[in-house]
């Protein structure tokens, strides 16, 4: 009964999306998605059923017919082998070649939970920071710079109506660029109180795909974000502070727009299909953006594991996000990214849900993935005779 409803549910998302009904957007709050979270039905769970094929490809029965598909085995293997040995609560990661839209990998591992599949393709995670992307792009696409500058004080963990007036307690300064890389919150909230409306930021929330299904051979919940009309409820949304709900998946072709230039590509797992295209920034919007991602790694909240002896990976861009269940308690963390900056070859998308205590948390494994995703091209591309950087 439990998958017949999980199965239900999804396909429920799916229909009102595309009928334009709106979605109901869980409150963060009282209702966590998470928590009432349930497997994905086997018959649904197409990764749950790679098999090698032999030539060094994975397929899987789809549709009467075995395929192979864009997953590289040795990427997968070690993604895998990590979140195990970190016995990772809850954690999803996916690695995406951006500039074809073709999946190199999709992990997942519940110690927590080990049957509770599909966390890949679950919007059961709140976007928390990683939502700051969007209003960036509103933001700059409103006649910002990333150079705007911005005094503030407090906002770390919360935001008062008080906190988005200037005051002469706003010692500290950011730039919107550098804002992006500390994860300011007060900034963006200051900012999206400002210069957007509800009606700006859902057009960018829209956009980026989020509140609309994403087509892809197993199921994907729509990412979810709920756009308030009143100004402080907007406020914290563009802060990251908001009812956003983003996928792994959705997560990593978010990553991949902006190292697109502003293209869309849709995920593609099936070798030989190719991604549909969609425009959805402005090239300029695109750059400016980049140049506020790279300050996460350079000097932001991702500074220290980016530059880690022995693991440096300086020359990626991405956004880190954080946020908390109270009860029971569920911390929750993001990287969503991409490297290198000049001609992007890999883009990622890691979340884990860790409780009180932890080993890893997701900017560590996004790293990791992307330098292993990095590896793997590598590899591919000395072994090629043509010197092809494709992956099999």
């Amino acid at each position: 009964m439990a998958r017949f409803l999980s199965l239900v549910c999804l396909l429920a998302l799916a229909a009102s999306a595309e009928d334009g009904d709106p979605l109901v957007v869980p409150s963060r709050k009282t209702a966590p998605p998470l928590a009432s979270a349930r497997p994905l039905p086997k018959e649904l769970d197409l990764l749950g059923t790679l098999q090698p094929l032999g030539d060094g490809r994975l397929g899987v029965e789809h549709q009467g017919r075995r395929r192979a598909v864009t997953l590289v085995p040795s990427l997968q293997e070690r993604l895998l082998d990590t979140l195990v040995q970190y016995e990772t609560p809850y954690a999803a990661v996916v690695v995406v070649e951006p500039s074809t839209g073709r999946l190199l990998a999709m992990v997942e591992h519940s110690e927590e939970d080990p049957a509770l599949r599909g966390l890949c393709t679950r919007a059961v995670y709140p976007a928390a920071s990683i939502y700051k992307i969007v209003s960036a792009a509103a933001l700059l696409d409103s006649g910002l710079s990333e150079d705007e500058g911005v005094c503030y004080h407090g906002g770390k963990r919360r935001l008062t109506p008080a906190l988005l007036e200037d005051s002469e307690k706003d010692f500290r300064c950011h730039t919107l660029g550098s804002a992006m890389g500390a994860s300011a919150n007060v900034v963006f909230a200051k900012l999206t109180a400002r210069f957007l409306d509800a009606e700006r930021l859902g057009r960018f929330t829209r956009a980026f795909h989020f509140n609309a299904p994403l087509a892809f051979p197993v199921p994907v919940e729509p990412s979810l974000a709920k756009i308030p009309d009143d100004t402080f409820d907007l406020a914290l949304t563009g802060a990251g502070f908001g009812d956003v709900y983003l996928s792994p998946l959705h997560g990593a072709l978010l990553a991949s727009v902006v190292a697109n230039g502003g293209v869309w590509r849709s995920p593609v797992l099936f070798d030989g299909d190719a991604a549909e295209e969609e425009r959805v920034l402005e090239p300029q919007v695109a750059r400016s953006l980049e140049a506020m991602l790279a300050h996460t790694v350079t000097d932001g909240t991702a500074r220290r594991v980016f530059h880690e002896r022995g693991f440096r990976l300086p020359d990626a861009v991405g956004k880190t996000g954080s946020l908390a269940d109270k009860t029971p308690f569920r911390d929750y963390t993001w990287f969503v990214g991409y490297a290198p900056k000049e001609r992007p070859q890999v883009a990622v998308a890691a979340v884990i849900v860790n409780g009180p205590k932890w080993r890893i948390r997701a900017p560590w494994l996004g790293r990791e993935a992307l330098r292993l995703g990095l590896s793997t091209r590598r590899t591919a591309a000395a072994a090629s005779p043509a010197g092809s950087t494709a992956v099999q």
